[in-house]
């Protein structure tokens, strides 16, 4: 079957396209270096000739408000006008669990633009919600830095590794359509500020986390149940002191 992966060349894409040519199917990464901008819509036709489906993995190059919305709602439209034509039969997005309660950030605004665009478009689909990444941990850790401190709220969060999250988008792209949303999280519960001071412990890095109820997660103030997916969630099988020990940090 001939699979197309917006995004293909990402962290979760290029796994996605490993695991699904090891399956034997015909995974091809879309993506600008590959010829193919969502946004302009350049080569869009010719990678979905023949393609039976989309998984969409692309993600804003900004989080900045509105440019985030003009990267999924443009990019969106392409999509759906290239599929159409092209007869696609399933398309799989990925999103993140508590998009629709965590509006006040501009960039989940624009994620649920995007959901929205793909429930009203006549192709088949399924959303899937992951959960944050075990990866994206330090980069939580970077957002809240002010100075030596970390300032982070004691909130739940139910992270899962990339190649869980990748497990779950190669099962949504195989299976048929939900014309819903699947909900996929972590094994474990943490508490945010806890799992990145246990990050910044192992990584030997001198910044000190700091508790504070009114610090904020990229602009949104969290309650316990935003960052933690529903009790039918598919769970990753990946524990998190296996991944802090095995899977090296990304390259500075």
């Amino acid at each position: 079957m001939k699979i197309i992966v917006i995004g293909g060349t990402g962290l979760i894409g290029s796994k996605v396209v490993s695991k699904l040519s090891a399956l034997g199917h015909q995974a091809i990464a879309a993506a600008p270096s590959t010829g193919v901008n969502t946004l302009t819509g350049e080569g869009l036709d010719q990678a979905l000739d023949g393609a039976q489906v989309v998984v969409d993995l692309a993600n804003s190059p900004s989080f900045e408000d509105q440019a985030a919305m003009n990267f999924f709602q443009t990019a969106g439209k392409n999509l759906v006008a290239a599929e159409i034509t092209a007869g696609v039969k399933l398309h799989v997005v990925l999103s993140v669990v508590g998009t629709e309660l965590m509006q006040e950030s501009g960039y989940f605004r624009a994620k649920l633009a995007q959901e929205k665009l793909v429930k009203s478009s006549p192709i088949p689909h399924t959303i899937l919600h992951a959960t944050q990444f075990f990866e994206f941990v330090r980069s939580i850790a970077q957002s809240a830095t002010e100075g030596e401190t970390v300032r982070l709220p004691h909130s739940l969060i139910q992270p899962m590794a990339a190649e869980d999250v990748a497990s779950a988008v190669v099962d949504a792209a195989l299976a048929p359509p939900c014309n819903g949303t699947v909900e996929v999280g972590g094994p474990d519960i943490f508490h945010i500020d806890e799992l990145v001071g246990r990050v910044l412990a192992h990584d030997k890095d001198p910044r000190i986390v700091i508790l504070d109820p009114e610090a904020r997660y990229f602009g949104v103030k969290l309650t316990d149940n935003f960052l933690i997916p529903g009790k039918s969630a598919k769970l990753g099988s990946t524990k998190f002191d296996w991944w802090l020990t095995h899977v090296p940090p990304p390259k500075k």
